[in-house]
C-alpha cells in the first residue's frame, strides 16, 4: 500500500499521527453511545443501496430497524453472496452496491478457494479507513520512533503487484496488502509503517508468484539497517523469521559482504557489516532477530489463536522488553474490533464499521439462526460473528469466533479465538478455541511449552473408534514421560471444554487422543514448502486441524523422533 505521494519526512509523519489520533478518538467517541453509532450504520447502508438489486429483491427501502433488517436479510455466508459479487465483477452495476467496486479483495478462506471481496470508495471511506488507522495508534503513540526512519520497519505482509490479476471486467483482484490505496482511493497517508522501506519495491526482477525469493531478498536488504518493528499481521509470519535468518545466514552474509542480492550485483560491498554479522554467528550458538536489530522495539501481529502457545517464547527471540501488539480482529471482509490502548490480545468492536450481530459458537448457522446483539453478549463466551455493511456484505457469517473479555464503556471488548468450522467425526464438535485452550491449559499445568500444534481424527486400523492425534512441536525436548502424561491431561482437557468430546469419549465412539512430537522447526518447514509451492504468505496461517493425509504427512515427515512418541 504505497504510493509515490507518501513522500517520508517530519511533515508527512505528523499529519500521519494526526490521522491516526483522530479516527481513534472518533472511535472512542462513538462508543459513548453504541446503539445510536449502530443505528446510523444501519440506515446509511440500507438508504444508499436501496435502489441496487440487491436492496430491492431484498426491501431495503422498507427498513428502518434491526429487528426488520432481520426479518428482510437471511444470514449469510461467502457462497450465498458469491453469485451477486460474481455479477457485480463481470461488469454489472448496481447488483450489491450503488458504487461500482474498485477492487476485489482476495482471501483464501477456510478451504483455500480465493474468494472475491468487493470494495468500494464509500466502504474505504466509511467502513475501512476509520478502523485502519485507528489501528496504528497504540503502536505510534507508545514507540513514535519506529516512523523516524522508513527502514525501521520491516512490513513482511507488504507485497506490491505492479500488474495484479484482475476480474472479468477489469477489476483488480488482490490482497489488502497488494493495493495501492493511495492510487486507488486518494489516500496518500494510508501507506502503513514500513511500505517506504528500501526493500518495499525490490531493486531486482522476481516473478510475482516467487514469495520465497522476495522474502530471501527483503530479509537480506533489512540485515544491513536498523530494524526496531515488525509487522506480520498473520503471527505464522513473525514466526517463520528466525528460522529464515537460521536457514539462510550463510547466504545472507556473502551478500552483504559482496554487495549483491542473491548474487545479482546491488549497492555497495559491505564488508563492515559482514564481519559482524559473522561475529554474532560465532558468538551465538543460534543467530536470533534480537542478535541482528539489538534495538527491536514491538512485534505488530495477531496475538490468539495458536500463537498463544508460541508468542511468549517467540518474543525472546526478538529480544528482551519487546512488546507484541495485537492487530486488528478483522478479515479481508470487513473489520470486528480494533485495540485502542494496550490490551495485549483485545479489542474493541467497531460500532461505526458495519452492524454487528453474534450468535453463540455451539449454535449452528443457518438462514433463519437468531441473532445477538452486542448488549446480549456474555463476557467469557464464544460468539460467530455476523457483520452488514455499506460494501454489499449484508448479515454475512464472515466465519470467525470471538471471544468476549469485557467491556469498555458499554462496549465488548473481544479476541480473535479461531474459525468457526468444526472437527465433528462422532459428535464431538470441536471449535479451534476449544482445543487450542486445552492445549494451553495442559502445557501450563505440566511446566511445557508448545512451539505449534495440529490435529487430525486418525481411523483405527482394526477395530475400535476414530481418535484424535496430534502432532506437538515444542521448544525444548520432551521426554517419553512427559509426552505419555501430556496427552493423557490433553484428552482430559478436551473433555473439559467440550461437552460433545466429553460425552464421545465416555460412550466409546472417540478413542483416547494420541500424540506425535516433532522437531522443534517441523511447522516452520511445513511453512516454508507451502510459500514455496506458490501461496502468498500472508495466508499461511496457522491451521490446527489438518484432516489431508498428504499434508499431515509432509508436517509429519521427520517424526517420530524415538522416545516421544504417546
Amino acid at each position: 500500500m504505497n504510493s509515490s505521494e507518501n513522500r517520508s519526512g517530519p511533515e508527512r509523519n505528523s499529519r500521519y499521527r494526526e490521522r491516526v489520533f483522530s479516527e481513534r478518538a472518533r472511535l472512542r467517541a462513538a462508543c459513548a453511545d453504541p446503539a445510536r453509532a449502530q443505528q446510523q450504520v444501519l440506515e446509511d447502508l440500507v438508504r444508499f443501496n436501496a435502489d441496487t438489486a440487491f436492496g430491492k429483491a431484498h426491501g431495503f427501502a422498507g427498513i428502518r430497524t434491526l429487528e426488520d433488517f432481520r426479518k428482510a436479510v437471511p444470514l449469510q455466508d461467502y457462497t450465498a453472496h458469491e453469485p451477486w459479487i460474481e455479477r457485480a465483477a463481470a461488469g454489472e452495476q448496481n447488483v450489491l452496491t450503488a458504487d461500482q467496486p474498485r477492487v476485489y479483495f482476495t482471501s483464501s478462506g477456510t478451504t483455500g478457494a480465493h474468494k472475491k471481496i468487493p470494495v468500494t470508495a464509500r466502504f474505504m471511506e466509511t467502513t475501512f479507513f476509520p478502523f485502519y488507522y485507528a489501528a496504528w495508534a497504540p503502536l505510534i503513540e507508545h514507540f513514535p520512533d519506529v516512523l523516524d526512519r522508513p527502514d525501521a520497519v520491516l512490513n513482511l505482509k507488504h507485497d506490491p503487484l505492479p500488474a495484479p490479476p484482475v476480474t472479468a471486467s477489469g477489476r483488480p483482484h488482490a490482497g489488502a496488502s497488494q493495493v495501492d490505496f493511495g492510487v486507488q482511493f486518494g489516500e496518500p497517508l494510508s501507506a502503513e509503517p514500513g511500505t517506504r522501506a528500501p526493500w518495499s519495491t525490490l531493486p531486482v526482477p522476481v516473478a510475482a508468484d516467487q514469495h520465497m525469493e522476495k522474502t530471501y531478498l527483503r530479509l537480506r536488504m533489512a540485515v544491513e539497517s536498523d530494524v526496531r518493528l515488525v509487522i506480520g499481521i498473520n503471527p505464522a509470519m513473525v514466526a517463520a523469521l528466525p528460522h529464515q535468518l537460521r536457514l539462510w545466514w550463510d547466504r545472507i552474509v556473502k551478500d552483504v559482504a559482496d554487495g549483491t542480492l542473491d548474487g545479482q550485483a546491488f549497492g555497495r560491498p559491505n564488508p563492515v557489516r559482514a564481519r559482524e554479522l559473522d561475529r554474532l554467528a560465532r558468538r551465538s550458538e543460534t543467530v536470533r532477530p534480537a542478535h541482528v536489530w539489538p534495538n527491536m522495539r514491538a512485534l505488530f501481529c495477531w496475538t490468539t489463536g495458536l500463537a498463544t502457545l508460541y508468542l511468549p517464547r517467540l518474543r525472546e527471540e526478538y529480544g528482551t522488553g519487546v512488546t507484541a501488539l495485537p492487530a486488528p480482529v478483522a478479515a479481508s471482509e470487513g473489520p470486528v474490533a480494533v485495540a485502542l490502548d494496550r490490551h495485549p490480545r483485545a479489542g474493541t468492536v467497531v460500532v461505526t464499521s458495519s452492524v454487528h450481530e453474534f450468535v453463540d459458537a455451539e449454535e449452528d448457522l443457518g438462514p433463519s439462526t437468531p441473532t445477538l446483539g452486542m448488549r446480549e453478549l456474555e463476557a467469557g463466551r464464544d460468539y460467530h460473528v455476523v457483520f452488514s455493511h455499506i460494501g454489499g456484505l449484508y448479515r454475512y457469517a464472515v466465519g470467525d469466533v470471538v471471544r468476549v473479555l469485557d467491556r469498555v464503556d458499554g462496549v465488548p471488548r473481544v479476541e480473535y479465538a479461531g474459525r468457526s468450522a468444526r472437527s465433528d467425526a462422532a459428535g464431538e464438535r470441536l471449535r479451534d478455541a476449544q482445543v487450542i485452550r486445552a492445549l494451553g491449559a495442559t502445557a501450563a499445568a505440566a511446566g511445557l511449552e508448545l512451539r505449534n500444534a495440529a490435529c487430525r481424527v486418525e481411523e483405527p486400523d482394526g477395530s475400535g473408534p476414530p481418535a484424535y492425534r496430534f502432532a506437538l512441536a515444542s521448544w525444548t525436548a520432551w521426554s517419553a514421560e512427559e509426552t505419555r502424561v501430556f496427552t493423557e491431561r490433553l484428552d482430559a482437557a478436551l473433555g473439559r471444554e467440550s461437552a460433545g468430546y466429553r460425552t464421545a469419549r465416555s460412550e466409546g465412539r472417540l478413542g483416547p487422543a494420541a500424540s506425535v512430537t516433532l522437531d522443534a522447526d517441523a511447522f516452520q518447514r511445513d511453512w516454508h514448502e507451502t510459500v514455496a509451492g506458490g501461496v502468498r504468505p500472508t495466508q499461511v496461517k496457522d491451521r490446527l486441524f489438518r484432516q489431508d493425509p498428504a499434508l499431515w504427512q509432509r508436517l509429519t515427515a521427520h517424526a517420530p523422533t524415538p522416545g516421544r512418541d504417546a
